[in-house]
């Protein structure tokens, strides 16, 4: 038995006998540490999931930007296509191509009216140099289509085919060198 004043073996001064109680010092602060890392965990996982979903919109806006680029591309060229097209058509020798197969002549020297009433030139009747080549109404094969059987010729006026559609020649000239009086009105 111990004597009083006499230390045993693991007994701290002071404490007589008692069992020894010591404080771990991390005991305490790995309590309050849990919470913060649990929440630094949720705040990175969140801002992860927020990258994620930010960078998605992104690639589904950059794809989306991308076929309008193609369809702006694809329109621009067909406008392009068009507009060749129109200059194509609009050339003063396709102009007159055209004319010459619908049966047209270039014009005389025209004459123009004064705002007096007074005219100035002399108007000459058109002249078809050298003759406008017509569609022959005793020729069946020319006016044959992809079927093989005729169809009703331009050249013949007042068609129910045609029934606005006039080619024959013009009225002859009155005596005065133009067209008859009911023309000029």
């Amino acid at each position: 038995m111990p004597v009083a004043g006499e230390r045993t073996r693991g007994s701290v001064p002071g404490q007589g006998g008692r069992a020894r109680i010591t404080v771990r010092p991390g005991a305490r602060s790995m309590r309050g540490r849990t919470p913060f890392a649990v929440l630094v965990v949720a705040l990175l996982s969140a801002g992860l999931l927020g990258l994620l979903m930010l960078n998605t919109a992104l690639n589904e806006g950059s794809f989306t930007l991308s076929k309008l680029r193609k369809q702006t591309t694809e329109a621009t060229d067909q406008q392009q296509t068009l507009q060749q097209q129109i200059a194509e058509q609009s050339a003063p020798d396709a102009l007159e191509r055209r004319a010459r197969e619908l049966g047209m002549v270039p014009g005389g020297d025209p004459a123009f009216l004064n705002p007096d009433g007074t005219v100035t030139g002399k108007a000459k009747p058109a002249e078809d140099k050298p003759p406008v080549p017509r569609p022959s109404t005793a020729d069946p094969s020319a006016s044959a289509g992809a079927t093989g059987s005729p169809q009703p010729s331009p050249g013949a006026s007042g068609s129910p085919a045609d029934p606005g559609i006039d080619l024959a020649p013009a009225p002859p000239a009155g005596p005065s060198g133009s067209p008859s009086a009911g023309a000029q009105r």
